[in-house]
C-alpha cells in the first residue's frame, strides 16, 4: 500500500485518491499534502474544514483567473476546487445524513460545472429518463462533428460522484476518441444527497435507461456502447451487463463477486456464521454499534447505512446478500476486462469474477511495485488507462481525435 503521510490509514487512502486525478487537472499534489498535514488526528470535523478551506482558495483563485480572462488558469483552479469539496464532503457521510456531506456536493457540482464551461467543448448537463423521475449526469463529446464514435458510459461507486468520474475515467476517453456519459445512478453523488435515491442491487434497471439515452444522442455508434465500473462499479457494471446485452464491452476496475461473502470474511468466524444463517447475534449487533461511532474505523458501515437506506449496520450488511454475480456473471456477453489491485482487498475477488465468466475475458493484475497496488489504482491512473484503454480500444476501435496543433 502507497503510504502517504497520514497517521490514519483511511485518510491517507483518500488523499491518494484525490491526488490520483492531478494528471487530469483535478488536483495539485502539493495541496493535498499540505491540507492533509493540517488534518488533527482523526477529526472528521478538522478534515472536512481544512479541505474545505483548500478548496475555498482554489475557487477564488478561479473566479481571479476567469474575471482577468485566464480561461485555462482558471477552468483548472475550479476543478480542484471541486475536487477539494468532495473530498471534504466524502468523511460526512452516514446516517443521519450530515448537511455538510449535501453542501459540499452542491459545492464540487457548481465549481467543477464552472470549470466545464470553460472547456473548448463544454459538456451537456443531463437529466437522464429513468422511471418516473431522472439521473443527473453530463454527456461530453471528443469533437463537435457528427462522425459515428464509440462512446463510454461510466458508474461509480458508494460515494463517488459523476463529476469526479470525469477525473477517473472521462478525460483520459476524451482523448481517446471516445464520447463519455457520466451518471450518478441511485445511491450516488447527487441522485443519493440531493434526491434521496438509495442503491439497488439490479444494476441493470439503471444502466440500460443510460443506455437507451446514449442510443438517442446522435454521433454515438451503437454498435460501439461500453460500460466502465469504478469501486463498488466494479459490481454494478458487470451486474449491468448481464441483463443490459446491447452493450459492446465492460470494464470492471476492482471487480467485485459477492459482497455479502466480502462482507463475511471481515468478522470473525462465529459472528459470521450467525449472520450467514440469517440470525445475526446480539453481539455481532453491540460490535457494529460500537464501530460505527469510531471516527474513520466506522466510516465504511456508516456509509454503508446512508446509501443503502438501513436502519441499522447489521440491516446493512444483510442488504448485502442482493449484491452477487454468482449464476449471473454467466450471462454476461460482451468482452469484460477485471483487474484488480494488489493490496486492495475490496478487488480480492476479481479472480472469481473472471473466472465465472463465459464471454471473451481478461484479468488484470496491478502491483505495489510498479505504485498501482491501491484501491482503484489510485495512485497510477496514467498506467491503468494505458492498459484498460488499450484493451478496450483493440475491442471498439476508436478513431482518434485530431489535434487543432
Amino acid at each position: 500500500m502507497t503510504k502517504v503521510g497520514a497517521k490514519d490509514a483511511l485518510f491517507g487512502a483518500q488523499t491518494l485518491r484525490a491526488m490520483g486525478v492531478a494528471p487530469y487537472g483535478g488536483a495539485d499534489i502539493g495541496e493535498c499534502l499540505a491540507t492533509l498535514a493540517r488534518v488533527q488526528g482523526t477529526d472528521l470535523r478538522s478534515w472536512h474544514d481544512e479541505w474545505t478551506l483548500t478548496a475555498r482558495r482554489n475557487l477564488a483563485v478561479a473566479e481571479d483567473e476567469e474575471a482577468a480572462g485566464h480561461v485555462e488558469s482558471a477552468r483548472l483552479a475550479y476543478w480542484r476546487a471541486s475536487s477539494y469539496f468532495r473530498t471534504a464532503g466524502a468523511m460526512m457521510l452516514g446516517v443521519p445524513l450530515d448537511h455538510r456531506a449535501v453542501e459540499a456536493n452542491q459545492r464540487q457540482t457548481d465549481a467543477f460545472r464552472r470549470g466545464a464551461a470553460l472547456l473548448p467543448l463544454p459538456p451537456r448537463q443531463l437529466e437522464i429518463p429513468y422511471g418516473d423521475t431522472t439521473l443527473p449526469g453530463y454527456l461530453f463529446r471528443a469533437s463537435a462533428d457528427q462522425q459515428a464514435r464509440p462512446t463510454v458510459i461510466l458508474t461509480g461507486g458508494y460515494d463517488s460522484t459523476a463529476e469526479e468520474l470525469y477525473f477517473f475515467n472521462g478525460a483520459a476517453a476524451l482523448a481517446r476518441g471516445y464520447h463519455v456519459i457520466a451518471f450518478d445512478g441511485p445511491g450516488q453523488g447527487a441522485a443519493l444527497l440531493q434526491r434521496g435515491m438509495v442503491l439497488r442491487p439490479d444494476w441493470e434497471a439503471v444502466v440500460s435507461p443510460v443506455v437507451d439515452f446514449a442510443f438517442d444522442q446522435p454521433g454515438v455508434d451503437v454498435d460501439r456502447v461500453a460500460l466502465i465500473g469504478l469501486s463498488l462499479g466494479g459490481y454494478l457494471a458487470p451486474r449491468a451487463a448481464s441483463g443490459e446485452h446491447r452493450l459492446a464491452a465492460c470494464i470492471a476496475d476492482g471487480g467485485e463477486y459477492d459482497l455479502f461473502d466480502a462482507a463475511l470474511r471481515r468478522l470473525p468466524a462465529p459472528l459470521a456464521s450467525g449472520l450467514a444463517e440469517g440470525r445475526p447475534s446480539a453481539v455481532l449487533r453491540a460490535l457494529m454499534s460500537q464501530v460505527t461511532k469510531r471516527p474513520t474505523a466506522g466510516w465504511s458501515l456508516r456509509r454503508g447505512q446512508l446509501v443503502h437506506g438501513a436502519a441499522d449496520p447489521v440491516t446493512y450488511l444483510e442488504m448485502l446478500r442482493d449484491y452477487s454475480m454468482k449464476g449471473r456473471a454467466e450471462k454476461i456477453t460482451c468482452p469484460t476486462w477485471v483487474c484488480h489491485a494488489e493490496t486492495d482487498p475490496l478487488g480480492a475477488q476479481a479472480p472469481s469474477l473472471y473466472d465465472a465468466l463465459r464471454c471473451p475475458k481478461e484479468l488484470v493484475t496491478f502491483t505495489v511495485a510498479e505504485g498501482a497496488g491501491d484501491h482503484c489504482e489510485a495512485g497510477a491512473r496514467l498506467l491503468y488507462h494505458a492498459r484498460s484503454f488499450g484493451w478496450l480500444d483493440s475491442v471498439l476501435r476508436p478513431t482518434p481525435v485530431l489535434s487543432a496543433a
